[in-house]
């Protein structure tokens, strides 16, 4: 179990090469290996840079709070100040809802 929640900076998603980084050893469908295939001929990307990108994409998926902290982040570089419209037109289409 991991006892930190994982952060991946921007700069992750700009893949540097082959050898960076930990190297596994996993066994998948045939079907997705040739999907990978095709999927980084088209994006000009390793194998290697897909499946690390994925993998990055799925976890990001599946940790809330990072997503929460992303947001929290976010306000606070925006500020808190109220927006009146977007208040009043939030306010209308939740009345509009039924919950």
């Amino acid at each position: 179990m991991i006892d930190q929640p994982l952060h991946f900076p921007l700069d992750y998603l700009h893949f540097s090469g082959y050898t960076n980084g930990m190297k596994t050893a996993v066994s998948i469908p045939n079907e997705v290996y040739a999907e990978t295939e095709r999927l980084a001929r088209r994006l000009n990307k390793s194998r290697s840079e897909v499946y690390s990108l994925a993998l990055a994409e799925y976890l990001a998926r599946h940790a809330p709070e990072r997503v929460t902290e992303a947001m929290d982040r976010v306000c606070e570089e925006v500020g808190q100040e109220s927006d009146q419209f977007a208040a009043v037109a939030a306010r209308r289409i939740l009345e509009r809802n039924s919950w």
